[in-house]
């Protein structure tokens, strides 16, 4: 059985006359953080969208759990948490009530609510209605909505954008807990380069739809003699500087 929970193979999108992303082949290992990282449309969200089936692949294949997306989205998908742009909740509605409807539409046992509160540090404000929280705090139970089918993959596309400080550093910490959960698989999609060292095993870096990197943070950082910054490398490779 392979080692990899996601694999895709020459994985390409064009839009018109436009290359968004250009034989990508992507290996996610299984347990693993991984960093997706690129400037502004290098291609992230488009291989984002693709692996979540939002949207179909000009040409290449995407395997998941050993599966094809193409011939098996519904079940790939039951077993796949996401949080994609900002997460969707009810205002008026408590985090707990928000996670209820989730579990209802799932058909979930109730039980798996306050499992995903705990986790991401919410039980204290479950009775709260979510239009008081934070942006952070949000985000947080955006996360939740994702963590409440107990998915073996977890998509993240730029799980911090608009955080101050603080938030970053409790959804970092978050984030570092979640592949003790069940094994469970990280891709994390961020254009905060410092937080993303602090977090992941793996990273992939991506520019113009082609992927210029992937392998562990060590052999990343190995490449590079002397540079322990992951900006100042991304930088090197989106450059070509290399």
């Amino acid at each position: 059985m392979s080692n990899y929970i996601v694999e895709t193979n020459n994985l390409t999108k064009s839009f018109e006359n436009f290359n968004a992303v250009r034989d990508l082949n992507l290996k996610v290992r299984k347990g693993r953080i991984y960093g997706f990282l690129g400037p502004n449309g290098a291609g992230k969200s488009t291989t984002i969208r693709m692996l979540l089936g939002l949207i179909k692949p000009t040409k290449g294949e995407i395997e998941i759990f050993g599966k094809s997306i193409k011939e098996n989205r519904i079940e790939v998908l039951r077993n796949t948490g996401s949080l994609v742009e900002s997460p969707s909740y009810y205002g008026n509605l408590t985090a707990y009530e928000n996670l209820k409807i989730s579990t209802e539409i799932l058909n979930l046992k109730e039980s798996s609510i306050d499992e995903v509160l705990e986790i991401v540090k919410l039980t204290n404000w479950k009775d709260t209605q979510v239009k008081k929280f934070s942006l952070g705090m949000k985000q947080r139970l955006g996360i939740a909505l994702a963590l409440i089918g107990k998915p073996n993959l977890l998509i993240l596309d730029e799980p911090t954008n608009g955080l101050d400080p603080e938030g970053i550093h409790e959804i970092r910490e978050l984030i570092k807990e979640l592949p003790k959960i069940n094994g469970m698989s990280v891709i994390i999609s961020s254009h905060v380069l410092s937080e993303i060292q602090l977090m992941a095993d793996d990273i992939g870096i991506i520019n113009l739809g082609k992927l210029l990197f992937q392998g562990s943070l060590d052999e990343l950082l190995f490449k590079f003699p002397g540079e322990q910054n992951l900006e100042n490398i991304f930088l090197k490779l989106i450059k070509g500087v290399v």
